[in-house]
């Protein structure tokens, strides 16, 4: 028994190095903060690692949008067309989900806008609003420097897309380009966004203090209204005060400024990625990562005999085989019971762990995640103190923050202790901001044209 308790306080003083002091919490408020501004700013922006990209949104949905609106959601392998009809007291909205064939994929960006535009039409036929006019906003989940509302150019494909012809080219015509070849729908292209951005809108629709919006899933980022002052880049309408920014806070670090709270296991994630020295901040927070720093320490403390007797097992070992669902799945388990925790372990071929091999199992688990937790808390409180508005919505979206058991809880605590005093601040999970986010943007556009006229 000796030998086990022994080696359970083992781990935890390995574990050390997984948990940040409040000191170093405040210095990478610190740092984040610099880099905001050095990417707000005009002399420092070519050079800053969180770039706070321009979206060119000034207007949040504000309840009196009215109409039938589409939205497109391209951001994978599949893309979704929606339509969303507001009326005063009601919310409808239906969607359908296409594939992108491989060839298409990897074959020219005309083919690929000529077939996302043949679903577009088939959908409006479906949907009975074939013959009308229809405004669209458009979610593009890929690298984009936007030049204005209904302007993004491509800045390199990503999750396995190499369409010919796109890269530096403005992807809104690319769309209206293969729209017009038809002939046969009229679809007015109101906007382009990405994820985070539409979070926001689709928070901001339901509860008016939505100001800021995060994504913690398969990668991180957040958005956040600015003062238009602030905003050094902005060439658009200086009349209106405010500003929605995409910070593409996933890059922080890139340039080192998180090195003293990495570990082996971040150096490790990073070196076998397929983006080495890129998104620092993304791989100690999201969830195409959080499973693997898990099993990389599970390695570590088994080869040094500290776990499961020494004895791995070929899954283990191997890169990408500990899902960040096994993450979730072992806290949400109560204290004391392994039932979520020896069934990860059985697929991995772990059957022989014993009870205390699990609970150093959750522990690495819990270290792990509330780490990430921690990092994603230093960042919503260093915008809400940027920000100082008295009371804020944070939206939140995707997978870790949706299915962890703790995350939630563990982020309310953390920034309640990192705000200034006196701000005021809540969460809420963000329902569909890539669809519903991206019709609200053309919904907001449409009534300002209207309100413009």
């Amino acid at each position: 028994m000796g030998i086990v308790v022994d080696n359970l306080q083992r781990i935890r003083e390995e574990c050390e190095v997984l948990k940040m002091t409040d000191k170093q919490i405040k210095e990478i408020m610190c740092r984040l903060h610099n880099d905001l501004k050095k990417g707000l700013s005009r002399a420092d922006h070519d050079k800053a690692t969180v770039k706070c990209w321009i979206t060119y949104i000034q207007d949040l949905p504000n309840g009196k949008e009215r109409g039938k609106f589409l939205a497109l959601d391209l951001g994978g392998t599949n893309f979704r067309v929606l339509i969303i009809n507001l009326g005063e007291n009601h919310f409808d909205m239906q969607s359908k989900i296409y594939a992108i064939p491989k060839h298409i994929m990897t074959g020219t960006g005309i083919a690929l806008f000529d077939h996302i535009a043949e679903c577009l039409a088939n959908f409006m036929k479906e949907h009975g609003v074939y013959e009308e006019r229809l405004a669209l906003g458009f979610t593009f989940s890929f690298p984009l420097k936007q030049l204005g509302l209904t302007k993004g150019v491509l800045q390199r494909w990503t999750k396995g897309f190499s369409c010919s012809g796109v890269v530096g080219e403005d992807v809104v015509q690319g769309l209206k380009d293969a729209i017009a070849r038809r002939g046969d729908v009229f679809i007015d292209v109101m906007g382009i966004l990405n994820d985070a951005t539409g979070a926001l809108m689709s928070c901001a629709h339901k509860n008016r203090n939505c100001r800021i919006s995060v994504i913690i899933g398969t990668g991180s980022n957040a958005c956040y209204v600015e003062k238009t002052a602030n905003c050094e880049l902005f060439d658009g309408e200086p009349d209106k005060e405010e500003l929605l920014i995409n910070t593409e806070w996933g890059a922080f670090g890139d340039d080192g400024s998180l090195d003293f709270v990495r570990t082996e296991f971040d150096r490790e994630v990073d070196v076998t990625s397929i983006n080495p020295g890129k998104q620092i901040q993304e791989k100690m927070i999201s969830g195409m990562y959080l499973g693997e720093l898990v099993r990389l320490a599970l390695v570590k403390f088994t080869r040094m005999g500290l776990l499961f007797g020494g004895q791995g097992s070929d899954l283990l070992f191997e890169g990408g085989s500990f899902y960040t669902k096994y993450v979730s799945e072992i806290e949400s388990d109560k204290p004391g019971d392994f039932t979520s925790c020896m069934e990860v372990l059985e697929e991995l071929g772990l059957s022989h762990a014993s009870d205390a091999d699990m609970a150093a199992v959750r522990y690495v688990c819990e270290c792990v995640s509330r780490r990430a937790a921690h990092l994603v808390s230093a960042g919503i409180a260093t915008l809400l103190n940027k920000m100082n508005e008295p009371r804020v919505t944070v939206g939140i979206d995707g997978s870790v923050y949706r299915f962890h058991p703790h995350f939630h809880t563990l982020m309310c605590e953390k920034i309640a202790q990192l705000v200034r005093p006196g701000l005021q601040f809540d969460l809420m999970l963000s329902e569909d901001g890539s669809g519903r986010g991206a019709a609200l943007v053309a919904a907001v556009a449409c009534r300002e044209a209207e309100q413009g006229s």
